[in-house]
């Protein structure tokens, strides 16, 4: 699967997120901090991220900065991007099932690594829910504007 990751710098686990999207077999596509030839700003960089997943370029994202909060506020900006503030695995389910997440956002500061794998598990071993209450929920928060 092809994931667009951004990070504002590379510390805590920026390059970690990454690693460990490769041992899973995913194909990171990078920005931020995370690409040299870009602007590292968490806010550029998550926007970058975000429009990949929205214009089809990655199936889903995760975006990083220090304490993720900026990261997700830039990446909800794009039409059609639901980016969820993950910082344990059950919230990381909670927003795949429940919300369809397509992007996750982590702070950089508070994911130890070993949260980081929990979370990672959670939100790939996660499918969004088929209910109709659930489906109507993630259909009206697409219309809002």
């Amino acid at each position: 699967m092809r994931i667009a990751v951004a990070a504002d710098e590379r510390t805590g686990i920026a390059d970690a997120v990454v690693q460990e999207l490769r041992r899973r077999g995913h194909e990171p596509i990078l920005h931020g901090a995370l690409d040299d030839d870009e602007r590292d700003d968490w806010a550029w960089a998550s926007e970058a991220a975000a429009r990949d997943v929205a214009e089809g370029r990655a199936e889903q994202g995760v975006v990083c900065c220090w304490t993720g909060t900026g990261a997700s506020i830039a990446a909800n900006k794009v039409p059609g991007i639901r980016a969820a503030l993950c910082g344990d695995a059950p919230t990381a389910a909670g927003a795949r099932r429940w919300n369809d997440a397509n992007v996750l956002a982590l702070s950089l500061r508070a994911t130890s690594q070993a949260e980081l794998v929990e979370i990672l598990d959670a939100w790939f071993g996660t499918a969004p829910s088929d209910e109709p209450g659930d489906r109507a929920n993630i259909e009206h928060v697409d219309a809002i504007r």
